[in-house]
């Protein structure tokens, strides 16, 4: 625990996205789970920096097509899911190509789907092959069920953000 990754998230033409530093906290079988204490700071592309006001962590599933955000309360976003390629591990440095896809749970329990048309019009602009928009829309599919229903999304990531609060 405790040192520094790098998260690289790439368009499909590889321009920079949103990028940070977090904390390693551990892998399990979900995949790599990485810390954001208060205060952390994130990028979007050379742009706009946003400051956490709470704690939240990642997980970098291995070999699927999401990653995951887990928000400290009291942010009504409790889960949001970011629809990617698989990602891309090295010893301090997470990448993957975000394909717009958003699946987004509520504080309150609400699921919702968002940037269905950002997808669709990068399909156009970037020229999505059809292995990536099936395998994006899949992973959109299962996780509007599983951000409410299933591990680790039900309980597993409170244990990884106790360790960033």
């Amino acid at each position: 625990m405790g040192r520094d990754v790098r998260v690289v998230y790439r368009k499909f033409d590889e321009s920079l996205h949103w990028h940070q530093w977090m904390e390693f906290l551990g892998e399990d079988e979900f995949g790599v789970w990485l810390g954001g204490r208060v205060g952390a700071v994130s990028q979007r592309g050379e742009g706009l920096k946003i400051t956490a006001e709470e704690a939240h962590v990642q997980l970098f599933p291995r070999g699927r097509w999401f990653t995951v955000i887990f928000n400290d309360a009291p942010r009504m976003t409790e889960i949001y899911c970011d629809i990617t390629t698989p990602v891309e591990f090295s010893d301090d440095r997470v990448t993957m190509i975000d394909l717009d896809l958003d699946v987004i749970k509520r504080r309150d329990g609400t699921v919702l789907v968002d940037d269905e048309d950002e997808f669709a019009l990068h399909q156009v602009k970037y020229g999505y092959p059809a292995e990536v928009v099936e395998q994006a829309q899949a992973s959109c599919d299962w996780l509007v069920t599983a951000v409410a229903e299933d591990e680790p999304f039900v309980s597993v990531y409170k244990t990884y953000l106790d360790m960033v609060r």
